[in-house]
């Protein structure tokens, strides 16, 4: 696969149409050709604690950011025609369709690849498990900032670009 666009969120609480942060990188004919990411003003906007454990963000660093729908409008030409890419693509696929049915927007259709199921058929149990940060370390990319959502769309591109 040589052109596609890796996808992560990051969700303020357990409601997967919570999303308060995107990462976005596009490949075409196998480079990195665009990266985008964009602070979300979450729906419903109330921070769980283990939400703000793990990726960072609380409710002061999206207030006056802007909701869904305006940031999606800015990364839909980024990734028209492409594929989407993610680690565990069941979770970011809930999340996009969540953040589309809440906000009563028209659901495209967008063709999700993960590379956590690619990396369970190619690497099978010769890693210990198929996280993100294992699998990226497996295929020469460091993710030094796992949870932040343009580290990791960064992180599964690579991975993409190496098994995909």
């Amino acid at each position: 696969m040589l052109n596609f666009a890796a996808i992560d969120f990051e969700t303020a609480n357990g409601n997967p149409c919570s999303v308060c942060s995107v990462g976005i990188v596009v490949v075409r004919e196998g480079k990195v050709t665009e990266k985008f990411y964009r602070l979300i003003h979450p729906v419903p906007n109330y921070y769980s604690p283990g939400n703000v454990m793990v990726h960072g963000i609380t409710k002061a660093d999206t207030d006056n950011a802007d909701t869904f729908p305006e940031v999606w409008a800015e990364a839909v030409p980024l990734i028209e025609g492409l594929p989407l890419v993610a680690h565990f693509s069941r979770f970011d696929e809930g999340c996009l369709k969540a953040a589309f049915r809440r906000f009563e927007m028209s659901y495209p259709g967008y063709v999700f690849h993960c590379t956590c199921t690619a990396s369970r058929k190619v690497f099978g149990r010769s890693l210990p498990d198929h996280k993100l940060p294992t699998v990226a370390k497996k295929c020469g990319y460091d993710l030094s900032h796992h949870h932040h959502a343009l580290a990791d769309a960064e992180a599964c591109a690579a991975i993409a670009l190496r098994i995909l």
